[in-house]
């Protein structure tokens, strides 16, 4: 039986193996690299959460290029903004003057559900509590529906009048309320704010919906304040990075010069005036990490499937959306990197030392290959000492442990390995790679 007609597993998982030079890809809330103890030593660590993003923007913003397998397919955003959104389309599609359509569209997703900011403070009065992930044109959607209901603007103005009734008075303003009681000591009754009319809240809940967003499909989402707004078990498992050697990292001093203060400095008459100008125009320090991190990721093929005909998709439109959904994640996995300090460190521009890529029945992590530290000293005489540069080490451990547990469980097949580093490439000539197929592209990775 050949490769391509034999079973898929349920399973696909990715790991990877990437060295980094003087970069910060994430920053904790001091602005100081993230760190984990592992092996009874400290190791820097990319988050899965930056990870996860960087690939699903990445993914997203080819497919709306029209570039790769998902071109033209639906892809969603993650924002607290879809009020917003929904009233520049209010506005701009609908000819609605921008105040009019921004409370509109507050009051019908507030009464759908969804919490906003506090209304005194202007920078959040319009956005939800909670980051929402739905498709791209949402905003659209419930501005059609809003437009085209003549009834809303009246149950608009009922809503509002009744939210300001029932608002809570501030300070200065209780005793007066309680003054105004009833004569048995309570408050005056507030007035119940009334229902969104069931057409628009179905219309809501369906522009909500996950639909057709493949990436939502993918890496799914969480929607508490809406109890009948369906969630989604993503497909996607995302482990956190980490160095396979010891956390190493440098507080770099930096100096930024004042262009003006130096072109005066440059064409002082004399020496007083010179000296007014000495001095950097503003210092600090960064922090900076090296290493190289290994990687790891799984991609569930039933789960995804599950989330894409639930989504609407007849299965075979769902197992079609589902190869290319697979496609770009894996390209996504290998190409996308987080974008902090990208400008200073160039950072976006690493390729990873090896990707291994197999199938199987169940997720396999290979991070224990990793738990003893790799020591980068070099070997002595005698052949003991250290392992030498962590890039070539890590190959090394990650492909011998790959031999070994795929000796022991029947399950994994179609490896495959993709370096697009030179020194690693003539080392697996010399390392056995027979379980595994080499391959030249990204591509290449699945079968």
């Amino acid at each position: 039986m050949t490769e391509t007609s034999a079973p898929r597993g349920q399973f696909l998982s990715l790991h990877l193996l990437e060295t980094l030079v003087a970069v910060l890809p994430v920053r904790d809330e001091n602005g100081s690299p993230k760190t984990i103890v592992f092996g009874g030593v400290e190791r820097h660590m990319i988050t899965s959460q930056a990870r996860r993003r960087a690939e699903r923007v990445h993914a997203r913003n080819r497919a709306n290029a029209g570039v790769g397998p998902l071109a033209g397919r639906t892809t969603g955003v993650r924002t607290r903004e879809w009020a917003l959104l929904t009233a520049r389309v209010l506005e701009t599609v609908h000819g609605w003057e921008k105040e009019e359509a921004v409370v509109t569209a507050r009051a019908v997703l507030e009464a759908t559900g969804l919490k906003f900011g506090d209304p005194a403070k202007k920078t959040v009065a319009n956005l939800t509590k909670v980051l929402l992930f739905a498709p791209a044109d949402t905003g659209e959607r419930i501005a059609g529906h809003i437009a085209a209901a003549d009834s809303l603007r009246g149950w608009r103005d009922e809503y509002l009048a009744a939210q300001a009734a029932s608002a809570k008075p501030k300070r200065g303003a209780r005793k007066a309320a309680e003054e105004s009681a009833n004569g048995d000591g309570e408050a005056a009754e507030t007035k119940d704010l009334p229902s969104l009319p069931k057409e628009t809240r179905a219309a809501v809940l369906t522009a909500l919906a996950p639909r057709d967003a493949i990436d939502i499909a993918l890496y799914g989402r969480f929607l508490a304040e809406i109890a009948d707004s369906p969630n989604v078990d993503g497909a996607v498992q995302s482990a956190h990075a980490f160095t396979i050697q010891e956390a190493e990292q440098v507080d770099d001093f930096y100096a930024a010069a004042d262009d003006a203060k130096l072109e005066r400095k440059k064409n002082a008459l004399d020496f007083l005036d010179a000296a007014d100008d000495a001095g950097a125009g503003m210092t600090g320090y960064q922090s900076l990490i090296s290493g190289t991190f290994y990687r790891h990721a799984v991609l569930d093929r039933r789960q995804l499937k599950v989330n894409l005909q639930a989504a609407g998709m007849t299965e075979a439109e769902a197992a079609e959306a589902a190869v290319a959904a697979e496609q770009e994640f894996v390209n996504a996995f290998v190409e996308a990197f987080p974008e902090a300090k990208k400008n200073s460190t160039a950072s976006t521009g690493s390729l990873p030392a090896l990707v291994l890529a197999f199938e199987g029945e169940r997720p396999y992590s290979y991070a224990g290959a990793f738990q003893k530290p790799v020591d980068e000293n070099p070997e002595d005489k005698k052949g003991k000492g250290g392992e030498g540069p962590a890039g070539p080490a890590g190959v090394k451990r990650l492909l011998k442990h790959h031999a070994f547990v795929s000796e022991r469980r029947p399950d994994i097949r179609t490896a495959r390995l993709l370096t697009y580093d030179p020194q690693v490439d003539e080392l697996l000539d010399d390392l056995d790679t027979s379980s595994a197929t080499r391959v030249d592209s990204i591509g290449g990775l699945t079968p």
